[in-house]
């Protein structure tokens, strides 16, 4: 494999207390539904939720993750999500339980990003081209 070919992210995982609170405000703002993710070996108290993954597609994907012991928010990492329109995924995500912490605002030629935290207290970033 070369190095040089490859995107630097490959998955994320997002670390909530909540998982059906999670994965309900997850499947209400962006429409999807996410799947369970199980590993024979996998440690007790540990519940994943995959978001959708096609092969093909541009982007990572990534899982919701609920761990004894490991709390969620107040992380130092952001994960930016990529929808058509940014300001409608905003609002949905206050919609379910969440909240703006910046709204859609430009970032030059990049386009427009938002900003919102989940039923969690995680922050996520939301970006689009308009």
């Amino acid at each position: 494999m070369n190095n040089d070919a490859i995107n630097p992210v490959g998955w994320f995982e997002i670390y909530v207390q909540d998982m059906p609170r999670a994965k309900t405000f997850y499947e209400s703002v962006f429409g999807r539904p996410l799947t369970q993710l199980e590993n024979p070996g996998q440690p007790p108290g540990l519940e994943m939720w995959a978001f959708p993954m096609e092969r093909d597609a541009m982007g990572v994907t990534g899982a919701l993750v609920k761990m004894t012991g490991v709390p969620a928010g107040a992380n130092s990492v952001i994960v930016y999500f990529m929808c058509a329109d940014c300001a409608v995924e905003a609002a949905k995500a206050a919609k379910a339980g969440g909240s703006i912490h910046k709204p859609k605002m430009s970032i030059g030629q990049y386009g427009h990003i938002a900003l919102v935290s989940d039923t969690e207290g995680n922050m996520i970033g939301l970006h689009s081209m308009q």
